[in-house]
């Protein structure tokens, strides 16, 4: 039996709150009406706030920080979530919820029970610290930006069906998805060139044997979105194209950060 830490009661409580969010947000979809938006903020809140709270206890050690795989995934969904929900208060993305509040339920059941890699402390200096949180805002920014492609390429099939879903009848029209997707690549493709920026200014050395791999492959993610929003603004791209770039650039970002880290903390064990 697993002892019922505070970390643990957190964790449960916040899966609790995320399954509870999802259900009354996917009830009222299939009705084709939208769940009351601030009632899904609270509940939200409170899941967050649950798995904030879970998290400070796995992520701080004595010896710094102990930003392992799973962790760092949940770190991440919460960074997500919390954009989301500030984010609704001006725009309507709330139908995004519908597929961040089960990862939130993944992550933090992960983060408390699956068993972690081989793990070195990251020292707190605040250079290597606001490294950290511009890359985890930038892969946040992706990830929303990947979520709310795959409602508009869900809800561009639908329409052209001519046979919507109920889900569907309760999106922003079409022109305004595609508007609030690109204001994610947008938001996220500056964050994570602060990232690299920073990491060049304070990582000690970004191409060393450990680093190499998620230093190139951040470049190239960064040269698609660069690319991307290029084509967007210079060539009208939308739609499909877009929503393939959109993909191919957060898979080269994910391969950066979690596979480099999958590789070395359970592969490698370094």
């Amino acid at each position: 039996m697993f002892p019922l830490s505070p970390s643990l009661l957190f964790s449960l409580a916040a899966a609790v709150f995320y399954a509870a969010a999802t259900v009354y947000q996917g009830a009222r979809l299939r009705q084709g009406k939208k769940a009351d938006k601030w009632l899904l903020c609270l509940i939200g809140t409170l899941a967050v706030a649950c798995q904030a709270s879970a998290l400070f206890g796995q992520l701080v050690r004595p010896i710094g920080l102990g930003l392992d795989f799973f962790s760092a995934a949940s770190l991440i969904a919460v960074a997500v979530i919390i954009v989301t929900m500030l984010a609704c208060i001006r725009l309507p993305v709330e139908i995004l919820l519908i597929l961040l509040f089960p990862l939130g339920l993944l992550t933090t059941l992960m983060a408390q029970f699956a068993p972690a890699g081989t793990l070195q402390p990251i020292i707190e200096e605040h250079g290597i610290i606001s490294h950290i949180l511009l890359s985890i805002l930038a892969y946040g920014m992706f990830t929303i930006a990947v979520f709310q492609s795959l409602l508009l390429l869900l809800q561009d099939r639908q329409l052209k069906n001519k046979h919507p879903l109920g889900l569907i009848k309760s999106f922003p029209p079409l022109q305004t998805m595609e508007s609030l997707l690109f204001g994610f690549l947008w938001a996220g493709w500056v964050l994570l060139s602060m990232s690299l920026i920073s990491g060049w200014l304070f990582v000690e050395n970004l191409f060393a044997q450990h680093l190499v791999h998620k230093t190139l492959l951040s470049i190239l993610a960064w040269v698609v979105f660069s690319v991307l929003l290029w084509g967007r603004h210079h060539l009208g791209w939308r739609g499909h194209k877009a929503i393939r770039w959109t993909l191919g650039g957060f898979v080269l970002l994910m391969l950066a950060y979690f596979g480099s880290k999958l590789v070395r903390e359970y592969i490698l064990h370094i």
